[in-house]
């Protein structure tokens, strides 16, 4: 007898090349961006204060530029990742224009590596996804690779293609709103004293608040973002795991961690890019995440207001970044470390705000 539920993707259904056009169109709301900040506690003025985004240029402001990306990303897990093991990583994630409130996102992904693992039981999936806007204008792109389970272990092995994917988003790629103009407004809604010019390569800055993640937390975030996959979502299931509970889905620790990057960071007004990613250990519900950041390089934009800062947010959890002496042991990440974020911001120059 057939059936009529579909249960998702294993790793022997999906194919090199394929496109796959996921379902549920999203319009973006006020009440999104307000749960947002209620469940990370962001607090970048631009995504808060249309007064302060129309005086930098823009027609009111946009979607928190992770929020924009979760949305995005949560189309892809009932096609992807529903049976994932785990999601692995993410390369060339570009931010190619603003999102705002009305904006209805919908998204697509391109297969475009696989690798069965040794046991048989499961393998690897790379795929390139894009989101386009109602207008039909791309917003994001990203790569992403995850492990997914097979249903029929006998299934047999595709050819391994893994991508070639760049070490980061170079600077020439880097889109940069055409319309922002800075000003001295900026600097009085954000509070920050240091702009592109201050920061220095191999700084580090190690922040000082925690966040703590409670199980209704990170439930109600998976829930906001439509992102179903096993994992996070059915506790009942993951009793039966090694792990013995939900894990978080490592967007909530993403956007933690850039909520409490905000002292240090305050001028960091956008993310441009997000060059790679790994999410080092799981977090649990009851976790305290606590972020650092170094960094990895900055350069001069075409317009001389503006600069761009390639940073490495490490998140921590149960324990302080002061007392992180080591992101790596020798038998890997530090069992502490759950998040190694490499991603690029805009940041204004000395002088022009």
């Amino acid at each position: 007898m057939g059936t009529k539920i579909n249960t998702g993707r294993f790793f022997e259904h999906f194919v090199l090349g394929e496109t796959i056009q996921h379902a549920t169109p999203r319009t973006i709301t006020a009440g999104d961006t307000a749960l947002y900040i209620a469940l990370t506690g962001a607090r970048n003025p631009l995504h808060c204060s249309d007064p302060l985004a129309q005086s930098l240029g823009y027609p009111q402001a946009p979607v928190d530029d992770l929020l924009a990306f979760h949305i995005a990303f949560g189309k892809t897990v009932p096609d992807i990742s529903v049976n994932a093991v785990a999601n692995l990583g993410y390369a060339e994630v570009r931010f190619l224009q603003p999102v705002y409130v009305g904006d209805t996102l919908t998204t697509s992904s391109e297969v475009i590596g696989l690798k069965q693992n040794s046991n048989g039981k499961n393998g690897v999936v790379w795929v390139r996804s894009t989101t386009l806007n109602q207008h039909q204008q791309p917003v994001l792109s990203w790569v992403r690779w995850v492990m997914v389970h097979k249903k029929n272990h006998e299934a047999p092995a595709p050819e391994t293609v893994i991508p070639t994917l760049a070490e980061h988003v170079n600077v020439e790629s880097l889109v940069i709103p055409a319309h922002l103009k800075v000003n001295n407004a900026l600097s009085h809604a954000t509070g920050g004293n240091y702009w592109w010019d201050d920061y220095q390569v191999e700084e580090c800055l190690r922040h000082p608040a925690g966040l703590t993640i409670h199980e209704s937390d990170h439930t109600m975030a998976t829930h906001l973002y439509q992102n179903n996959a096993r994992l996070h979502f059915d506790a009942h299931l993951m009793k039966s795991t090694p792990q013995g509970q939900c894990l978080v889905y490592g967007g909530v620790v993403i956007s933690a961690c850039r909520a409490l990057s905000f002292e240090g960071l305050e001028n960091a007004i956008a993310i441009l890019a997000i060059n790679g990613g790994t999410h080092a250990n799981p977090s649990y519900a009851g976790d305290t995440i606590y972020c650092l950041t170094k960094v990895l390089d900055k350069w001069a934009l075409p317009d001389p207001a503006l600069g761009a800062l390639r940073l490495r947010m490490v998140g921590v959890k149960n324990i302080s970044p002061a007392n992180l002496e080591n992101i790596k042991t020798t038998q890997g990440y530090h069992p502490h470390v759950v998040l190694d974020l490499d991603y690029t911001v805009l940041m204004p120059r000395k002088g022009n705000s």
